[in-house]
């Protein structure tokens, strides 16, 4: 019988701006981008330089301290720039689609392939970022055997995308090969974890070779790292591994079709958008081709991911690499008479500090005003309302910013990650960035681990 867990602590914040579940005509982008700065602790190493030809599946960059995991092209044509940041940083590696040139790999039934098999054309294939680790949020180490993986099904957070409708977009047989090489790599259990309430797809409710369990409640219940905790808690010198829903399918397209073809539906979101819906793209395009048309207004923020933990990026510039949506949102540069002094019934509040808490069914416009600046970082008890996790946050932020190892791995650093604290950050009084302390305290245990 499936496990059903009901979540009380978190909060939804009410944005407007949804996606509508229509699916719209295809874009056809010409650049695409693959960014090293995606994936954490990552140290890439460049396999092309500008104006080399390359086809869908061709290495763009690897790993220097792992060089069996490659980065690869989504599709083929030409690396027209690398772009570098400081310290000649690598932010991005951009290709210009030209013809539509694979890299073939072989095809195979998943069920007659043993682990070291799969892992090898993962690897190969460039597939292989794909597969993340719990502790520390990092691409997966392939020569180790998780104890479990888990694949969240739906997502809470902020204008997220419906995943039960993007994935009855794929094909059914798709997913269950990929489910099947994914069950491959594990000798404990896959967790296929979906929403206790509003619509399941037949093709999730129905998934074989995998332990269904049900979660309800407030954002962040959709998280995995929140399925972790209460399905199968992470203890310290134990692996898990997840994998986003979308990426099953191309896993499972893979071996169907022997292709690296990275395809996601992705929402296009926010309130300046005028037309909220869903995009079918490979990871990378370009987002202008995307919003071309859409977003009527010049002075706004576009964000690879949603507002709580997604990146900024440019017009021109491309989603991340675990992205399944784009959010447009006021650009919050104007001044605002008194701020806070003003009875507020615009502004989104979680502490019942504006008039707008009593209008419950509002959805807000939020922007990307501060609203003030960070403040002494003091006690609240408020971080506890919104973490549904057995874990003490003010605490286990202030041992990571004193670099306290042992009292970080008492406190549950190796179940977390910077998006489970992302609703401490947006309710915390002292304007705090909460993700990027979490972040520097898995970089740290990384280092200290090694």
């Amino acid at each position: 019988m499936p496990r059903h867990v009901k979540l009380k602590k978190g909060y939804d914040i009410p944005i407007s701006g949804t996606a509508e579940r229509i699916l719209a005509q295809a874009v056809n982008p010409l650049r695409f981008g693959v960014k090293p700065v995606d994936f954490p602790g990552l140290i890439p190493k460049l396999d092309v330089k500008a104006g080399e030809k390359v086809k869908a599946g061709t290495p763009l960059f690897h790993s220097k301290l792992n060089p069996d995991i490659l980065f690869v092209s989504p599709v083929s044509g030409t690396v027209i720039s690398v772009e570098r940041g400081e310290r000649r940083k690598i932010l991005e590696v951009i290709v210009e689609k030209e013809g539509d040139d694979h890299i073939c790999f072989a095809k195979a039934d998943p069920s007659s392939l043993t682990r070291e098999e799969i892992t090898r054309e993962l690897l190969l294939s460039g597939l292989w970022p794909a597969v993340r680790q719990r502790p520390y949020n990092i691409i997966a180490k392939p020569y180790e055997k998780p104890k479990a993986i888990f694949i969240s099904a739906f997502d809470t957070a902020p204008l997220a995308p419906d995943l039960s409708f993007v994935i009855s977009h794929f094909s059914e047989e798709l997913f269950r090969s990929g489910l099947l090489a994914i069950s491959k790599l594990t000798d404990g259990k896959v967790h296929l974890v979906l929403n206790s309430k509003g619509e399941t797809s037949p093709v999730l409710s129905n998934a074989e070779g995998v332990e269904i369990s049900y979660i309800s409640g407030p954002h962040p219940a959709g998280n995995v790292g929140v399925h972790i905790h209460h399905i199968d808690p992470l203890n310290k010198g134990e692996v898990v591994w997840t994998v986003n829903l979308q990426d099953i399918i191309a896993i499972g397209r893979l071996f169907t079709e022997g292709i690296y073809k990275p395809e996601r539906i992705i929402a296009l979101t926010g309130s300046e958008v005028t037309k909220p819906c869903y995009y079918r793209i490979l990871t990378g395009a370009c987002v202008a081709s995307v919003v071309e048309g859409n977003v009527e207004n010049d002075n706004v923020r576009y964000i690879s991911g949603n507002v709580l933990t997604g990146t900024r990026i440019s017009r021109d510039g491309f989603p991340g690499f675990y992205d399944s949506q784009i959010t447009v949102i006021p650009e919050g540069n104007n001044f605002e008479f008194l701020g806070w002094a003003l009875p507020g019934n615009k502004k989104l509040t979680f502490s019942r500090a504006f008039t707008s808490a009593f209008l419950p069914k509002k959805a807000f416009t939020p922007d990307t005003n501060f609203h003030g600046g960070e403040r002494a970082f003091v006690m609240t008890g408020q971080y506890e309302k919104v973490l549904p996790m057995d874990i003490y946050p003010m605490q286990l932020c202030k041992a990571i910013l004193v670099e306290d190892i042992d009292l970080m791995e008492n406190l549950g650093i190796y179940e977390v990650a910077e998006e489970d604290f992302a609703l401490c950050e947006f309710i915390c009084p002292s304007k705090i960035e909460i993700q990027s302390i979490i972040r520097k305290g898995l970089d740290l245990m990384i280092r200290e681990m090694s």
